[in-house]
């Protein structure tokens, strides 16, 4: 393994830039002269995304800029002594010691685990005072590699992290209040960062070290990109509470069912050790705590006390949407299997075909007939349960697996009551939230077990189906039969162009977020009501898939055939995935350039998916598949019109983002862009 640290990848006190941007760009710089990385502007881009998700900046005049890239082609740490220091968001100042951590894309373990020494080594005091009082570069590499295990520990060097944690001897636990049931609290952790190179470890020694300050029996299990190990089943069963201090989903996260937890970001491990412990032992104390399974899954993502009312909501439907996906994908294409074999008319007899017929008893159509009648029968019933999967997994992403049943029940009453899939949204939200308040009540001990077999999901369907019963179902089906009536006298005018534009912009608007998939959703869900007679549900279905194909499609020819040299080699690479995402409908294939430059990227996308559903709408193209792009072509009818709409899109956005990066103001939109979030 070569030195991840070189005299040419140092800098001492010498001026990079008065913001945190310029000292980015300056170190990634200094990475590509060495021949480490293949594009300094590359690597610069994939340290910013990661700096634009969350602030780098450390306490004690740290920063760790870091990014896995493809760009890079040797792990490599770039350092930099700042004199005076530039402003990376920490809470204490700017910093004057700076780190930039590039690792390839696909770095081994090995290499991740030297980088993840670097990290633990930043929380030791005589580490960072030896890099400030290095007068050479020579020295600051020595230093460096001593502590990443590269070379033997020379004077300088820090020892290693465990021997700086101050003894537990004092066991201040009781004076405290940091006690349970009159002994020491017992506390595990789990820390884990996007890249799992430098928060997860620097959040698990400072938790680590403030445990033992503090006294008490606190175990930490750091999820790396380099893999992790697992607490020992009997350290988690044990345990009086939990900390989740993470920016990504815990891996196996099961294992601390019905613990109480206290959830936050990476990077209030590092900052705020002490305060996240207190809270720890708080709710170990206290029986109403919020408790592992009792809240939405998909809040582990983040840190549970910044997301808004807003963003708990949009990830809770999203989860809904991604459970429900495989049902609708995987019966629709079966449908329009059974089309392909059977007929078009194979629909009209099938379910009395497979009942009245066996493969030795063929219908007067023959094998085909049969067969393309199984396949029907499979995909509809498939089908048949995307409003009641959504609804169970919107309830899922809320209360854990107490709601998957009362979501079930609630979406298949919104079925029974002709609600629709917006049926199927509310009856899941109520079903998850009433059966996450009533896992928040504190039950008898005799009686808890029962509680999330029996009592939760009971009492959570006769509340949210009664509801919808009673007082929702009705309003919520007249809401959908006067949409759907609008939709279908649209159809008979020239106004079913006007639909696909909207449409069109709907599945562009931010690439497979929360809009695409309302969108998708509707599309879908209008297909149970398609016939030979009613046909709008089959144009607004390819309208919504062509419009969703544009995307990756017209950023994959911008990125590789149209305009090479304006995109970075990393875009060229994700531009050839691109052509296979795009031909398969995955809008989510446009994502990595939309995040590098939304202000071009996504009003160029948004312009093609009008283009394209307008003229799938004006070309009446069908389709009977709800997923599958140009795989099932044979389910799109006519082909020619579908291909058309899906070209001309493509060309148009593509040359709109090509115009857009070339004319437009680049300077100004770079600037804007670091103040705009994208919704991936």
């Amino acid at each position: 393994m070569s030195d991840t640290i070189t005299p040419g990848l140092v800098s001492l006190d010498v001026p990079l830039g008065t913001d945190k941007a310029a000292v980015i760009r300056s170190l990634a710089a200094r990475v590509a002269a060495q021949g480490r990385a293949t594009d300094a502007e590359a690597l610069y881009a994939d340290a910013w995304a990661r700096e634009e998700k969350d602030e780098t900046g450390l306490p004690g005049g740290i920063a760790i800029p870091h990014a896995k890239s493809p760009a890079v082609t040797t792990p490599s740490l770039a350092f930099a002594r700042l004199k005076p220091g530039v402003d990376f968001g920490a809470p204490d100042g700017a910093a004057d010691l700076v780190f930039l951590i590039a690792a390839p894309a696909d770095a081994a373990e090995a290499h991740l685990a030297v980088l993840s020494k670097l990290a633990r080594s930043l929380m030791q005091e005589d580490f960072t005072s030896g890099l400030r009082a290095a007068a050479t570069d020579d020295d600051v590499v020595a230093i460096v590699q001593a502590a990443i295990g590269e070379r033997e520990a020379a004077a300088p060097a820090p020892a290693a992290p465990a021997a700086d944690v101050a003894p537990a001897a004092a066991a201040p636990a009781a004076a405290t209040g940091l006690d349970v049931d009159g002994r020491p609290a017992r506390v595990v952790a789990v820390t884990a960062c996007a890249t799992g190179i430098a928060h997860t470890f620097m959040a698990a020694d400072a938790l680590t070290a403030a445990g033992k300050k503090a006294g008490i029996d606190l175990v930490v299990e750091p999820q790396g990109s380099s893999g992790y190990q697992a607490l020992p089943v009997d350290v988690i069963r044990n345990a009086d509470a939990v900390i989740f201090a993470t920016d990504v989903d815990v891996r196996e996260q099961q294992r601390f069912a019905g613990k109480p937890v206290v959830r936050s970001g990476v990077k209030r491990g590092i900052e705020q050790p002490d305060q996240l412990i207190a809270e720890a032992v708080a709710a170990a104390n206290d029986p109403a705590a919020t408790r592992v399974g009792g809240e939405a899954t998909a809040a582990t993502a983040a840190p549970a006390e910044t997301l808004s009312w807003g963003a708990r909501i949009q990830r809770i439907l999203l989860t809904g949407v991604s459970y429900m996906i495989p049902f609708v994908a995987g019966g629709g294409l079966l449908i329009a299997l059974g089309f392909l074999v059977g007929g078009v008319n194979v629909g009209d007899e099938a379910f009395s075909v497979i009942v009245d017929n066996a493969l030795w008893a063929l219908p007067a159509g023959g094998l085909a007939q049969y067969l393309g009648s199984v396949l029907f029968v499979i995909g509809v019933t498939s089908m048949g349960f995307l409003v009641s999967a959504l609804a169970g997994y919107i309830a899922f992403a809320i209360a854990d697996r107490p709601g998957i049943a009362p979501g079930f029940v609630a979406g298949a009453v919104a079925v029974i009551m002709n609600a629709g899939f917006i049926g199927g949204i509310i009856g899941g939200l109520l079903a998850g939230f009433v059966a996450w308040w009533i896992g928040r009540l504190n039950a008898p001990r005799w009686l808890r077990g029962l509680m999330p077999v029996v009592i939760i999901p009971l009492a959570a369907s006769i509340v949210a189906s009664g509801l919808m019963i009673l007082f929702l179902g009705r309003p919520i089906a007249t809401l959908m039969e006067g949409l759907n009536a609008w939709l279908t006298g649209l159809a008979a005018t020239d106004a079913i162009v006007l639909v696909g534009v909207i449409l069109g912009l709907m599945m562009c608007f931010d690439l497979g977020g929360p809009v695409n998939k309302v969108a998708y959703a509707f599309a879908v869900a209008g297909l149970a009501s398609a016939s030979a007679e009613n046909t709008t549900p089959y144009l607004i279905m390819a309208a919504v898939m062509a419009a969703g194909m544009v995307p990756p499609l017209a950023m994959a020819l911008a990125s590789t055939v149209l305009a090479r040299n304006m995109f970075p080699p990393v875009e060229r690479e994700n531009g050839k995935a691109a052509w296979l995402l795009g031909a398969a409908f995955i809008s989510e294939g446009a994502i990595p350039f939309a995040a590098a430059d939304p202000l071009r990227v996504i009003p160029s996308m948004m312009l093609g998916g009008a283009v394209t559903g307008a003229l799938s709408m004006a070309f009446a193209v069908e389709s009977l598949a709800p997923h599958g792009g140009i795989f099932v072509l044979f389910a799109i009818n006519p082909i020619w019109g579908f291909l058309i709409a899906l070209a001309a899109g493509t060309v148009v956005s593509a040359l709109t983002v090509i115009a857009l990066k070339k004319w437009v103001a680049p300077k100004e939109l770079e600037e804007a862009e670091a103040r705009v979030p994208v919704a991936a």
